[in-house]
């Protein structure tokens, strides 16, 4: 899933010569959902969206409070055109959640915003129409957001979770043993070197 994320002093989105929703300062939110996207997705997109640090605080200090600090509003717009991939000069929307299963993905995101700020607050265009947004760049302040991206295919799964685990082992091996263990290589590489001089010299020694 990929987001545009603006820091606005004011948006609106105008259907035909309606205008259907409009915010004053706050986020406004350009949503582009793929065709592997998942609840995982979702849940990162909405905690991000409500949680990055925007705004001042009440002193001024930049970069100090989000959306839900602030008690500011928000303006969401699905977009699959964030999802292009251009083949040469001309833009292909694969990639794209077809319309169908998008909408109510779309409309789940909505409501869990809701859920996890104040439903009054939150404000969306209209899914499939031809809109014309208006948006009042802050800053501008312009973040662009993809949610992380995870391997769908069993082996490679199993194959991060040993390199996982590997990392883990790794981490867990405090500094006192990881100095035994080197001390005890060097111990046997000097031995080696040493068995090996005295070889050396007693074959000189022989006639």
């Amino acid at each position: 899933m990929k987001a545009i994320i603006q820091r606005v002093t004011k948006s609106s989105v105008t259907v035909g010569e309606e205008q259907i929703s409009s915010i004053g300062r706050g986020l406004c939110v350009l949503l582009g959902i793929s065709v592997e996207d998942t609840q995982k997705d979702v849940d990162y997109m909405v905690r991000k969206i409500l949680n990055l640090r925007l705004f001042e605080d009440e002193n001024g200090r930049a970069w100090s409070r989000s959306v839900m600090d602030r008690e500011l509003e928000v303006l969401c717009v699905s977009q699959f055109t964030l999802q292009c991939i251009l083949k040469g000069n001309k833009p292909d929307f694969h990639s794209a959640m077809p319309a169908e299963l998008a909408q109510p993905f779309y409309n789940n995101m909505l409501e869990q915003l809701r859920e996890a700020y104040k439903a009054e607050l939150i404000k969306d265009g209209q899914f499939g129409a031809k809109m014309q947004v208006l948006i009042q760049n802050d800053g501008p302040v312009t973040i662009q957001l993809e949610s992380p991206a995870g391997p769908t295919d069993p082996k490679l799964l199993s194959k991060q979770e040993k390199q996982q685990q590997r990392k883990e082992k790794t981490r867990s091996k405090g500094p006192s043993e990881s100095s035994r263990e080197k001390a005890a290589l060097r111990s046997k590489a000097g031995a080696s070197a040493s068995s090996g001089a005295e070889g050396d010299v007693s074959s000189e020694r022989e006639p």
